[in-house]
């Protein structure tokens, strides 16, 4: 499906907003990770997305950015401003550049998941630049797959450098996580 980036509509949502729509995030979400059996194979499943996000509305300044084409979902992008010490942890804490370690300007981008027939039409691109405005911070942090190439090679072209391998516990995947200094 080859539609026009201009067909598509772009809707920002908040906490309250976003809990009608889990259904059609995790919908989404597993269309565009089929396929990918390193994602179910770190534990990584549309009931396990419902429970973070739910988590993730908690937080304060959490955006939702959901793209629509003829009033359907494709693709969704969410975050949260965070502290450095919650986002990194502490044994990557010392590891991070002192800047982005010692900002009060820091958010974490959560999710970014674009249905695959419009995937590589600059859907996620466009939804990460207005979740980057949304959250307005200095600095930016995402986690991806270490395998996946076309995830690293979208944040790679935005800017990310990678700032270490992160696990969010001692039984779970080791990923990579990406630091961007936004143009703000």
């Amino acid at each position: 499906m080859t539609l026009p980036a201009t067909s598509l509509s772009i809707r920002r949502h908040g906490a309250d907003g976003t809990v009608a729509l889990l259904d059609t995030l995790t919908d989404i979400w597993a269309q565009a990770h089929t396929g990918h059996d390193d994602v179910a194979e770190a534990g990584f499943t549309p009931e396990t997305l419902r429970r973070q996000i739910t988590a993730h509305t908690r937080h304060d300044g959490f955006a939702l950015i959901v793209a629509s084409s003829a009033d359907q979902a494709v693709g969704f992008a969410y975050g949260f401003r965070c502290t450095p010490a919650y986002w990194y942890g502490e044994q990557l804490l010392p590891s991070i550049t002192p800047d982005a370690r010692h900002t009060d300007s820091l958010a974490g981008i959560c999710e970014l998941a674009v249905l695959p027939d419009w995937q590589g039409q600059g859907v996620g691109t466009h939804l990460h630049t207005v979740l980057l405005e949304a959250l307005s911070t200095e600095w930016v942090s995402l986690l991806v797959m270490p395998g996946n190439g076309p995830a690293r090679r979208l944040y790679d072209r935005l800017g990310y450098r990678y700032a270490g391998p992160y696990r969010s516990g001692p039984d779970g995947p080791v990923l990579d996580l990406l630091l961007l200094r936004t143009p703000v």
